[in-house]
């Protein structure tokens, strides 16, 4: 039995969208390797002995995310200013999800189900809902959607060598 998902073309430009903030930085890394990769946190450590961020928050990576968001949505006909913020709130909530992360001793580049993906998630699609022309419904399909796509293509991403870890 097959469930129908209404998708209309909110949910497919934020999916994609958010495929794309998520992959720049993945990508630009794969190109560049160390160059020009600064550390958003500058190596700042915390009292609790953890970094801000970490080393794989960088100012290449955010940049490379707004950009890409930005280009993709003129070029889909969303508007330079939404990719401009859609780009900055996924990358503020994948920062926001990192901190979180070193005040929990995960380690850097670590898995944590969920928080990998629902705030860099959320946040720009419960912040642009109204441009994107998105229901609460819509909103947690993405949610639920982007999870999932994450989910599966990492794996393949690993065995392209894409990226670092299957996860």
């Amino acid at each position: 039995m097959m469930i129908a998902l209404p998708m209309n073309s909110g949910i497919i430009q934020a999916i994609v969208l958010l495929v794309v903030a998520n992959g720049a930085p993945v990508l630009i890394n794969k190109v560049l390797g160390k160059r020009w990769a600064c550390p958003v946190d500058n190596g700042l450590m915390l009292r609790d002995g953890h970094r801000l961020f970490g080393h794989s928050k960088t100012w290449r990576g955010i940049g490379s995310a707004i950009l890409s968001t930005t280009l993709i949505a003129i070029l889909s006909g969303i508007g330079s200013l939404t990719g401009i913020l859609f780009g900055t709130l996924a990358m503020s909530g994948d920062l926001l999800a990192s901190f979180i992360k070193r005040r929990m001793a995960c380690t850097e580049s670590s898995r944590a189900r969920g928080l990998d993906t629902v705030p860099e998630s959320l946040l720009p699609i419960l912040l642009l809902k109204e441009p994107l022309a998105l229901s609460l419904l819509d909103i947690i399909i993405i949610v639920a959607l982007f999870f999932l796509i994450e989910e599966l293509i990492s794996p393949v991403l690993y065995q392209w060598h894409i990226r670092k870890r299957p996860y």
